[in-house]
């Protein structure tokens, strides 16, 4: 297992959280939610990011400088390993190695996230649901933990309220799916609580209830090693 690298604690500094991939920070408001210093990289500018943001390739970042944060998110781009995607024969790289490799260079805890689709090459992950969080919508993700770091696999409430077929607008009584063209977006920002995300921010992010979870998760069982209050 890979030992956690101790880090000093600076009395009234917030543990450092660094957000790879970060596109408009959906998982950034769930850390900043938990406590974290949050700092976004992604290769493509993202003026709507809410917190400190560089762009630059994620990769490289991480692995001249993600040694310096106490705690390492990534979201590699999903598009390789989702089903819209593969409907429509794309073609997107498959950066779930890389980052994995890259990631566990630092000495330091992280996750690693992705879709249903990526789950055979994640190790042991744990899947969250909007149900887990009160959410109007279900929107699986996967986190597979690093770095000394783990996850336990919450409750999955069943689902029992219908899904809008993709691309649709939703009915009542219904929830909906929010990705690819999706119809709706005024409802998807209130439903995932995301009301800074336009549309392309919207259908790829992370609702920051999960990484809320997450966070707060790091903070309990690595308070010993981040020396920060739990």
């Amino acid at each position: 297992m890979t030992q956690l690298t101790p880090i000093r604690r600076v009395r009234g500094r917030r543990p450092r959280l660094l957000d790879l991939f970060c596109c408009q920070g959906g998982a950034a408001k769930g850390y900043a939610d938990a406590g974290f210093d949050v700092t976004g990289i992604d290769k493509d500018p993202q003026p709507r990011y809410p917190y400190r943001f560089a762009q630059a390739d994620a990769i490289a970042f991480v692995l001249e400088h993600g040694a310096a944060f106490d705690f390492i998110h990534a979201s590699p781009p999903c598009q390789h390993d989702s089903e819209c995607q593969r409907i429509q024969a794309n073609n997107h790289p498959d950066l779930i190695g890389p980052t994995r490799a890259a990631l566990e260079t630092t000495g330091r805890p992280w996750v690693l996230e992705n879709v249903r689709g990526a789950v055979p090459k994640l190790r042991d992950p744990v899947m969250l649901c909007g149900q887990m969080f009160g959410l109007a919508n279900y929107r699986h993700r996967f986190f597979e933990a690093g770095g000394g770091f783990r996850l336990t696999q919450p409750g999955h409430p069943p689902h029992r309220v219908p899904q809008a077929k993709m691309g649709r607008p939703v009915p009542p009584g219904h929830y909906g799916q929010f990705v690819g063209n999706f119809s709706g977006a005024s409802l998807a920002r209130e439903v995932l609580r995301v009301p800074w995300m336009n549309r392309g921010g919207i259908r790829e992010c992370i609702p920051p209830a999960y990484a809320q979870h997450i966070g707060h998760a790091a903070l309990a069982q690595l308070a010993t090693v981040l020396e920060v209050a739990a």
